[in-house]
């Protein structure tokens, strides 16, 4: 299977073909066959109730021949797992942190003595960029972020410069593809978005200047998920949709147009020259009609085997990086944007893989390599009593557990959609047990849900076993779902 190990039998004679062992020759091919996409790395995160422990990321990325990981802090107990690996880890400062280096160079030099420093050595941590905020700009935002993160990203930058490394770690700003548009024209009216327009000038030559990288996150899901009247061929790569032309160029996919845009935007503000690296990019398989399994085997099989061809896109030709987002689903993620936040990894919560890929761009799509040796919980689930008859009181201790977990699988379109009423409380009965690391308090909802031994989950509906993990480590995860106990109420 494509992505294990390479085994080699030391005992059995090998033949001489011309001089040489044909087993290292067939061994050498099969390595080479089971490279993945040049530049291809992953998106790795940790907002969930329980994570697997680093030693069984890095064991997945060897098994999949995946050598790079982008990371969303820097927390140094998780990057050291990566020392000796080969594995490249981009680490990253979160938004909420971006003042106290912004204000204080300092700070900055603290950072990068404890977060960049102390991993590079001989059989240390491969470190190439730092990401400085994760897409600051977002409308979302309004404006939260804008004038910290440019004097963080300079002050990161310098303390590298300071510290011996700068010619070797660059930092640089994860943007979101909105500040940048274009025109009903196409691609060629890309330009930087008007109310950061000047910002997003000085930051892209801050960065041309000291040879780092622009990062974008582009998601083809998000167009198709916002706009009622996007053409939903247009998302995937398998030259269905209507073409796009435009200045002699022609569009048939949603990445390509985006890329392109970007390009043009950075053409515009005397940035041409200046990398561009994709930061996230994937589609989620759950908590909505268009995130599911099917499309998200179709969607990665096109990207993939695009980036095999080291094209590139009509205006950016050649290899460009990327990162795939995400490696495995994260169940406190805020659903704000949408429901299936939560569902975007390639493997799921325990690291099972989800769908067949292809991490060479073959289209030979087999079983990634899974998760090794995961702890879990004992096998048992919280599932509603059902001689409970007060319906009232179901209704609100559903509402209740969802407000504190995860129901995002039973929203419309969604995994478990098509439950009927006892079963969608069993359902947040257990998601809210596991949550809680199967907390005895934790099943009983006035009285209303028992503990079963039998699995509980349903055809294309999983009830989940809880992780054991460094989730106690949290001090808690459950203040995390605090604040939507009305929203898991309408699921009624």
């Amino acid at each position: 299977m494509p992505g294990q190990p390479l085994q080699r039998n030391h005992t059995m004679p090998q033949p001489v073909v011309g001089g040489v062992r044909l087993a290292i020759w067939t061994g050498f091919a099969v390595i080479l066959l089971a490279s993945p996409v040049h530049g291809l790395g992953v998106n790795w995160g940790t907002q969930a109730a329980q994570f697997l422990n680093p030693s069984i990321i890095v064991q997945m990325l060897k098994d999949n021949h995946i050598d790079k990981v982008k990371l969303f802090d820097s927390d140094h107990w998780t990057v050291n797992f990566f020392a000796g690996t080969g594995i490249e880890v981009l680490p990253g400062i979160p938004n909420n942190q971006l003042e106290r280096f912004a204000d204080d160079l300092d700070n900055a030099k603290d950072w990068v003595k404890a977060n960049i420093s102390s991993h590079i050595h001989d059989g240390g941590v491969k470190i190439k960029h730092v990401a400085v905020g994760n897409e600051p700009f977002l409308k979302a935002y309004n404006g939260s972020f804008k004038d910290l993160v440019f004097p963080a990203l300079k002050n990161i930058q310098k303390a590298l410069d300071e510290a011996g490394l700068g010619n070797k770690i660059k930092a640089t700003i994860p943007q979101n593809a909105d500040v940048y548009a274009s025109g009903t024209g196409g691609p060629s009216e890309g330009n930087f978005r008007s109310d950061i327009r000047d910002l997003m000038i000085k930051i892209c030559r801050y960065l041309r200047d000291h040879r780092a990288p622009f990062m974008v996150n582009i998601y083809p899901f998000l167009s198709l998920y916002e706009n009622k009247n996007f053409p939903v061929e247009f998302a995937f790569f398998d030259g269905r949709a209507k073409s796009v032309h435009d200045k002699g160029a022609t569009y048939t996919n949603m990445f390509d147009a985006n890329l392109d845009t970007l390009i043009w935007s950075l053409r515009k503000a005397k940035c041409g020259d200046v990398n561009v690296i994709v930061g996230e990019i994937g589609w989620p398989t759950d908590g909505n009609k268009n995130a599911n399994m099917k499309m998200a085997e179709k969607f990665y099989k096109g990207f993939l085997r695009k980036m095999a061809k080291k094209e590139g896109t009509p205006v950016h030709k050649g290899v460009v990086e990327f990162y795939l987002f995400s490696l495995t689903d994260e169940n406190a993620k805020s659903i704000a944007p949408g429901e299936f936040e939560r569902h975007w990894g390639i493997f799921g919560y325990d690291g099972k893989p989800k769908f067949p890929i292809d991490f060479t761009g073959r289209g030979n799509d087999r079983m990634p390599v899974g998760a090794k040796n995961v702890p879990y919980l004992p096998a048992q689930w919280c599932v509603l009593d059902n001689e409970q008859k007060d319906s009232h009181a179901v209704g609100s201790n559903l509402g209740y557990a969802c407000s504190m977990s995860d129901c995002s699988a039973l929203v419309p379109g969604a995994s478990c959609n098509d439950l009927d009423m006892p079963s969608r409380a069993s359902y947040a009965f257990n998601m809210y047990f596991q949550i809680n690391n199967q907390d005895v308090e934790a099943c009983n909802f006035e009285g209303l849900a028992k503990i079963v031994k039998h699995n509980a989950s349903t055809n294309g509906c999983l009830f989940p076993v809880a992780l054991e993990s460094a989730a106690t480590r949290s001090g808690g995860i459950t203040a995390v779902f605090a604040g939507i106990f009305f929203f898991c109420l309408a699921l009624l």
